[in-house]
């Protein structure tokens, strides 16, 4: 019988479950991924001579982010966001697959015409 150690020899960290494809093509691996929250601004407004309620009007949609973190894979995703900082953002489509332990898709989520907009290098520890 085979244990799951054995199972697990030769294949990716089981801790990077979130694989992101940027124009269809994987690029990296994530521990962590926070998908955003869909939300409107408010405007409340008062109605004259009625004087015990407000009116919640919708408003703008806030902006919406997705949160990816403790990566590995290639460079493309850092390349991206240089291009981006460099001039007017380049938006694509990108597709975040949940794996679950047997590397197999669970769920995904498709994002289009996204653009990063925040880059955090890596934390190193040396006693981890």
């Amino acid at each position: 019988m085979v244990t799951p150690s054995e199972q697990m020899r030769g294949t990716a960290n089981p801790a990077f479950r979130f694989l992101v494809a940027v124009g269809g093509e994987n690029q990296a691996a994530f521990t962590e991924c926070t998908l955003p929250t869909v939300e409107w601004d408010v405007q409340p407004v008062k109605e004259g001579g009625l004087n015990t309620y407000v009116h919640q009007l919708p408003g703008q949609r806030k902006p919406a982010r997705v949160s990816l973190k403790n990566g590995v894979g290639r460079t493309a995703l850092l390349d991206w966001y240089l291009e981006c900082m460099e001039g007017p953002p380049t938006r694509k489509d990108i597709t975040i697959t949940l794996l679950d332990i047997a590397r197999e898709p669970v769920i995904i989520w498709h994002i289009k015409d996204a653009f990063p907009v925040k880059w955090n290098g890596p934390q190193l520890q040396s006693d981890a």
